[in-house]
């Protein structure tokens, strides 16, 4: 059967629609300013963790840092 024989088979049947909508796509450029702040912030809050962990680390020692570690992960069980 020929496109066009197909078409006529459905002319008449309104309950015969297209599956999907023809949207546009965004344009594929530089992300959204509020994803960028996220990411910035995120990062920044890692690095914060990051640096107390190694100033408690060279504060108290290798021994009481791990202690307190796991002191504290026992607690939450």
């Amino acid at each position: 059967m020929t496109e066009s024989a197909g078409r006529r088979l459905f002319i008449g049947f309104s309950m015969v629609q297209p599956i999907t909508n023809r949207q546009e796509m965004p344009a594929a450029g530089s992300p959204p300013r509020a994803v960028s702040a996220m990411t910035v912030a995120v990062a920044g809050l890692g690095a914060a963790l990051v640096i107390g962990a190694l100033a408690l680390w060279f504060h108290y020692g290798a021994t009481v840092f791990f202690e307190m570690i796991a002191s504290g992960i026992a607690a939450c069980f």
